[in-house]
């Protein structure tokens, strides 16, 4: 049961990623790129790129910054005001960039 109910809420993940506006996520990422870069490759080592990365990825992981899953006070306050639509839009942006 629990395995299903991962499978489902994975699916609709996938879906909503797939149906995300990269023009709307790149508007949102101005306050993104002092750390990860204007074109999504870090400014610094200590921070990851996110050019090229998987849009179901980068959407888990805003998630669970958002939640408190993923502790990084930085990072849970970039996230806190982005509604599912951005994060979905922002996490197609990045994974656009190669």
């Amino acid at each position: 049961m629990k395995m299903t109910f991962m499978a489902v809420s994975l699916m609709g993940i996938l879906s909503s990623v797939q149906a995300a506006d990269i023009d709307a996520g790149k508007e949102k990422v101005a306050a993104c790129a002092g750390c990860h870069g204007a074109d999504g490759m870090a400014t610094q080592p200590a921070y990851p790129n996110l050019a090229g990365q998987n849009a179901e990825y980068l959407v888990s992981a805003m998630k669970a910054y958002q939640s408190g899953d993923r502790n990084h006070a930085i990072m849970k306050a970039m996230v806190a005001s982005l509604s599912e639509t951005d994060i979905e839009n922002i996490a197609a942006y990045y994974e656009s960039l190669k």
